[in-house]
């Protein structure tokens, strides 16, 4: 990995580049996704079952479109027993940290006769996206589904893309099964984002589409937006590890590579105060990735999105990481509580040597599902927010209203809005 000092110039140049990863930058794309979103929202089913077959080579139909239970019993046959096992472990912390994000209606009423208050009411009809083909991801089936069930959200459907023989990973459909699904559909792509945004004879239209996927999948969710709420157009992943003289080479180099086996465009960044350190993690980072299965997606990573930045002090290290506001940090120093409290902007933290990204990924409970490109200054983790919405309440009496009428039409017109005044006025004009 190149080592670079860092200085004001170094972290510019660096985020300009991570910036390009960004999916606003995708332009070239952004046609023939909106050709495929508008077929499917003309033609409907057909344009559905045309797509999955000329992308995925699956001859799918209304007939056999959405997972049946007897395909579910078939994936526990199927599946790695042990693994279903660790699924289950997984969802008991991911749903008991959930939970703790629950919110409540809530009312205040004064002796005046004022109440005012919020009511909160859980999207009716959700959809999770998850990517299918060789990409195997019951973990963010896990991660998308789980929040929205604690939420209570009614009706949670998904749609993952099929094998070109119609059939659906087991290991995804026992996590779609034990996280709560109502509903599994075989298409993916740009066109299961459609169906999804605007309702097929076979796929409901649903309120928010949330999860993960490729440039086509992440462009329709932007070009759908508005027609239905959706999490965020993830852009690739990322990590940001500080560290300073304390940390473990092996630890850290292990961990960058754990993101940059995602994609070639994944960003991994050590930003450290030791010279030493970043010799030592070039150094192992080079021998794990001669080892590992995945290693030319890494190397390109690598490549084109990975630094070794040298700060002066932990001051400057921190700054820069603020700046960069990774997906995923991770702090590896000799104080890692204390430097946490300095961070401002990561979509996830880490504390600690033992505390890496795949354990977040898959075990500890907190969502994985992260803002990237730097929109961790703005956004959060994925959580039961995303699947709630909220109505203020407001009720005056008659009492209530009258010593502040007249603030309200003053108010009213002094914006020239005299409809606005005039609903205020009559309530008092001839009983006054």
């Amino acid at each position: 990995m190149r080592i670079v000092k860092l200085t004001r110039e170094s972290r510019g140049s660096i985020l300009e580049n991570l910036l390009k990863r960004s999916p606003n930058r995708y332009g070239e794309y952004e046609g023939r996704v909106n050709d495929i979103i508008e077929n499917v929202r003309s033609k409907r089913d057909e344009a559905v079952f045309s797509y999955t077959k000329q992308f995925d080579g699956a001859d799918i139909n209304a007939g056999n479109i959405r997972v049946t239970e007897d395909e579910i019993a078939d994936a526990y046959k199927k599946a790695d027993p042990s693994l279903i096992e660790v699924i289950r472990k997984s969802l008991v912390n991911i749903r008991r940290y959930h939970e703790k994000q629950r919110q409540y209606s809530w009312f205040d009423s004064e002796e005046s006769g004022i109440i005012l208050g919020q009511k909160v009411t859980p999207l009716q009809t959700v959809g999770v996206y998850v990517p299918g083909g060789k990409a195997v991801y019951p973990s963010s089936v896990l991660m998308n589904i789980v929040p929205a069930k604690v939420a209570g959200v009614k009706n949670i459907i998904m749609a993952t893309p099929p094998d070109k023989n119609g059939n659906v990973n087991p290991s995804t459909l026992v996590a779609a099964k034990e996280a709560g699904a109502d509903a599994v559909y075989k298409a993916g792509g740009a066109q299961a984002v459609a169906a999804m945004a605007f309702g097929t004879q076979s796929i409901p239209k649903v309120d928010k589409i949330v999860g993960p996927g490729n440039i086509y999948v992440a462009l329709a969710k932007k070009a759908v937006f508005g027609h239905v709420s959706i999490d965020s157009v993830a852009g690739p992943s990322e990590i940001l590890v500080l560290a300073d003289e304390t940390a473990d080479p092996k630890y850290v180099a292990a961990d960058l590579l754990s993101q940059a086996e995602h994609d070639e465009m994944a960003s991994a960044i050590l930003i450290t105060t030791s010279e030493p350190l970043a010799e030592a993690v070039s150094e192992k980072a080079a021998a794990f990735t001669a080892e590992l299965s995945r290693r030319e997606i890494i190397q390109k990573s690598l490549d084109n999105y990975g630094y070794i930045l040298v700060a002066e002090t932990l001051e400057e290290a921190v700054e820069a990481a603020n700046e960069i506001a990774s997906e995923h940090l991770e702090i590896m120093t000799a104080n890692p509580f204390e430097v946490m409290t300095k961070i401002r902007n990561a979509g996830a933290i880490f504390i600690g040597p033992y505390s890496s990204e795949p354990l977040g990924d898959y075990f500890a409970g907190p969502n994985h599902v992260l803002p990237t490109n730097g929109t961790a200054k703005f956004f959060s983790a994925l959580g039961v927010d995303d699947f709630i919405k909220k109505s203020s309440i407001i009720s005056y009496s008659r009492e209530a209203l009258k010593p502040v009428y007249q603030d309200i039409v003053q108010f009213a017109e002094c914006e020239q809005l005299t409809a606005h005044a005039n609903s205020i006025r009559i309530r008092f004009e001839d009983r006054d």
